[in-house]
């Protein structure tokens, strides 16, 4: 339903963090894909996407995820939101532009 949204967030969010469109779908633990994908999480839940059509999206690029890590990321980025203002300003520039 919103795959084109999805696909827009992921290519600002691979762009952002200077990783490729596949590493952010591999199941690494790397810190910077973390949170990467936490940041994607984020977004679409704002935009409003409902977490199941999130977890679809996620799985169709070959990333199982549940709902559970899905809330968590997004309570992470939500604490950086408070905390972190150059995290503020980078989903601004993302968000303005989608």
């Amino acid at each position: 339903m919103k795959t084109k949204i999805f696909n827009v967030y992921v290519d600002k969010v691979c762009y952002i963090f200077g990783i490729e469109k596949e590493m952010l779908f591999t199941k690494t633990k790397r810190r910077d894909v973390v949170d990467a994908r936490q940041l994607l999480y984020y977004l679409c839940s704002e935009r409003p996407m409902r977490l199941v059509y999130i977890q679809e999206y996620m799985a169709e690029n070959g990333y199982d995820i549940n709902h559970s890590s899905i809330h968590h990321g997004i309570a992470q980025v939500k604490d950086k939101l408070l905390t972190d203002k150059d995290y503020i300003e980078t989903l601004e520039s993302i968000t303005d532009e989608a």
